[in-house]
């Protein structure tokens, strides 16, 4: 049986991965802190991570991505995508007015991850602008806060397992800005994943750092992939943090490395002095609610 790493039960994550494994047995250890998600696969405790990267309102997740690039060396098993639904969850009774309704006005302090936090701020500034906005490890963790501090005015912004595993009600439904939102997560690991599902797209990650004092080597760097029609799908300088203005580069390519024209391409960047690494080269999972 797979042993997997995430964040809280309860969290978007734990949603995530169950809708990614479907009926498969899998045994899912929970941790409060994505460093300590990573370090579990790191040392042997889970045979995978389940990491979030990327956010249809927020783009990148910085620290997400530093973690996989600068602090372990673990390939990339899978991608897949599914929408961060977040509700506002507290003790409906703490909040109802006169007349039945829950009273906004009531809500002292909102306490969220930071990511989710920013996906649903139009709702909190409209509702209840005079909430304290407070930070969590994790959607679920903020749920659990509340639950410890009745009578307090204190909600979270958190998923419908979240609310479930803690016995708190849904006060607001979907509160985020956007509706078509959606987070990209990366299953990372030694081994291939081996996932029932079926993927019709291949996709590999790689970092290239540029040399130094290389005029044009950025354009040189994408005419490689462009000219043997090798699809991009995502470009992301970061910084390399060993020197101010010294950047690599984070590229998606929507082809296997094992494709000739990508390793073509590599020798290739290789050759302008560019190092070139290979993140992952892994199954992409579109979202389906039916699946």
């Amino acid at each position: 049986m797979k042993r997997i790493a995430l964040l809280p039960e309860g969290s978007v994550s734990h949603e995530a991965i169950v809708h990614l494994f479907g009926d498969e047995p899998v045994e899912l250890l929970y941790y409060k802190q994505i460093s300590d998600v990573f370090r579990s696969t790191v040392l042997g405790k889970s045979d995978y991570s389940v990491i979030p990267i990327e956010n249809t309102i927020d783009g990148s997740v910085s620290l997400h991505m530093d973690w996989l690039v600068n602090e372990v060396d673990i390939p990339m098993q899978a991608e897949w995508v599914y929408p961060s639904i977040q509700n506002l969850i507290g003790d409906r009774e703490a909040f109802l007015s006169e007349d039945g309704e829950i009273d906004y006005s009531k809500i002292t302090k909102i306490i969220s991850h930071p990511v989710a936090a920013a996906q649903c701020m139009q709702f909190v500034r409209k509702y209840a602008p005079q909430a304290e906005v407070e930070h969590a490890g994790s959607t679920s963790e903020a749920v659990h806060i509340v639950k410890n501090n009745p009578g307090q005015g204190w909600a979270a912004i958190g998923t419908v397992l979240g609310a479930a595993k803690y016995k708190l009600d849904i006060m607001a439904e979907r509160v985020t800005d956007h509706d078509n939102n959606f987070t990209r997560f990366v299953l990372i690991g030694s081994d291939s994943a081996r996932l029932q599902r079926q993927s019709n797209q291949m996709k590999t990650s790689v970092t290239v750092t540029l040399p130094e004092d290389f005029p044009g080597a950025l354009h040189q760097v994408l005419s490689a992939f462009a000219w043997r029609r090798l699809n991009l799908s995502r470009i992301e300088s970061r910084p390399t943090k060993k020197k101010l203005g010294n950047y690599y580069f984070y590229i998606d390519v929507l082809a296997e490395d094992s494709a000739v024209l990508l390793q073509a391409a590599f020798s290739e960047i290789e050759a302008l002095g560019c190092q070139v690494r290979v993140l992952g080269s892994y199954p992409c999972y579109p979202y389906n609610k039916n699946s």
